[in-house]
């Protein structure tokens, strides 16, 4: 399997088994507090990671023109998203909550598509439209899925789109080092929510729950996020949102297992209907002759077909290994996915799926 494709699926896996599991602290936090306290649990425990994987602390490869995409993905992604989720769950069942979340990836591929230009083929068209099916049955209220409003729904697909407009915006600097943008997410988002829940009168919960809740975040939303991005660096915004599709899945099943929840009919057809679309996204296959334009960056990497370039510095022969290198131009054709190489247009390309 693709190295990418697994860090995705267990990106995925992480953070759909953290969605029902938060569902059960909320009764007794605000989603302000619970959404800044799983954040901030990520940052603080990513930043230790760091500091012990380097020895120190070490300053990140970021252009000046890379700061603004991150620290935008960081407002939509780490502020605004979490709250609109922990909002609307109270008023949604886990389970449903947990399938709904699958509308992110679509959103993730439209933002790509429309406004990034990233390549968008039939199968991945289609595999969206079988989600957007399935997150309407369970978004319409009353029938047997339990809701009564658009309230939940509306909050967490808000929640969808902050995630999709995160993704795109870390798409743009996926190929800096992962842990420090998924710390500085977590440190940052942490702390003006929880800031935000304490100027507001919010009360700190006992030293237990409030362990136990960071704890989550580290593993639910910071190894998560260090393994999202790094599958954004190999597979591009689209194809990483579609891989992490299968999260609500995964949430449903813990939701149906920890919260006591029965399946109802109408949450069958959405779960089948969004599986078809996730089953075209992972089918996928893209491949044609394209043309590498010169490119100069910096990223772990082997020397590969990508990377057939010289060292200016004595190179002890470990891969993968970081460094800044350029790209010339080359013309080839293989399986390939838009990551942070495969930038192109498709205009006048022959492609095979």
């Amino acid at each position: 399997m693709n190295p990418n494709v697994l860090y995705a699926l267990l990106a995925a896996a992480l953070f759909g088994a953290s969605t029902p599991i938060a569902k059960l602290l909320i009764g007794e936090l605000s989603p302000v507090l619970l959404g800044g306290l799983l954040y901030l649990g990520s940052g603080i425990g990513l930043a230790i990671v760091r500091l012990i994987r380097d020895q120190g602390w070490i300053a990140p490869l970021l252009t000046w023109s890379e700061w603004p995409w991150l620290l935008g993905a960081i407002l939509f992604g780490g502020v605004l998203a979490p709250i609109a989720l922990l909002f609307g769950l109270p008023l949604i069942s886990g389970s449903a909550a947990s399938l709904l979340l699958n509308l992110e990836a679509v959103l993730t591929a439209v933002i790509a598509w429309l406004v990034f230009k990233e390549n968008a083929d039939r199968r991945i068209v289609l595999g969206m439209s079988a989600i957007v099916a399935g997150g309407m049955l369970l978004s319409w209220p009353g029938g047997d899925t339990g809701m009564t409003s658009w309230v939940g729904p509306l909050s967490i697909t808000v929640a969808c789109l902050c995630w999709a407009i995160d993704n795109n915006l870390t798409r743009k600097v996926a190929a800096s080092d992962a842990l420090f943008i998924a710390t500085s997410k977590g440190l940052i988002a942490g702390t003006v929510n929880t800031s935000l829940a304490i100027y507001f009168g919010t009360v700190l919960p006992d030293a237990f729950s409030l362990i136990t809740i960071m704890i989550l975040g580290l593993i639910g939303y910071g190894v998560s996020l260090v393994l999202f991005v790094l599958a954004l660096r190999g597979l591009g915004a689209a194809r990483t949102g579609a891989y992490f599709s299968t999260a609500p899945f995964i949430g449903a099943t813990v939701a149906l297992a920890l919260l006591g929840e029965s399946a109802s009919p109408t949450f069958w057809l959405a779960a089948i209907l969004m599986g078809v679309g996730v089953w075209l996204h992972l089918t996928e296959h893209h491949e044609h002759n394209h043309t590498h334009i010169p490119l100069e960056h910096t990223h772990n990497h082997f020397h590969d077909e990508h990377h057939n370039h010289q060292h200016d510095f004595a190179w002890d022969e470990r891969e993968p290994h970081a460094h800044l290198h350029g790209h010339a131009v080359i013309t080839h054709k293989h399986p390939h996915f838009p990551d942070i190489h495969h930038r192109h247009n498709h205009k006048d390309a022959e492609t095979t799926r």
